[in-house]
């Protein structure tokens, strides 16, 4: 695994939690917030919880070849 390896699975990782908080975000807060900033708010906070859960995985999977 290279080193464009591993920034091209972050980048994928990165956009796959911003749709993924996105859409949970506007099924969970729609009606007290409204579509859009639902949306937005779960997108942000989306990758918060996913990018580190991707980091140690990548890690792992470098160290352990």
């Amino acid at each position: 695994m290279t080193a464009i390896h591993l920034i091209g699975l972050l980048l994928l990782a990165l956009a796959l939690a911003l749709i993924g908080g996105a859409a949970s975000g506007m099924k969970i807060g729609t009606e007290a917030l409204g579509r859009e900033l639902a949306a937005l708010m779960g997108a942000f906070f989306g990758p918060t919880a996913a990018w580190p859960a991707c980091l140690v995985g990548l890690l792992v999977l470098y160290f352990a070849r």
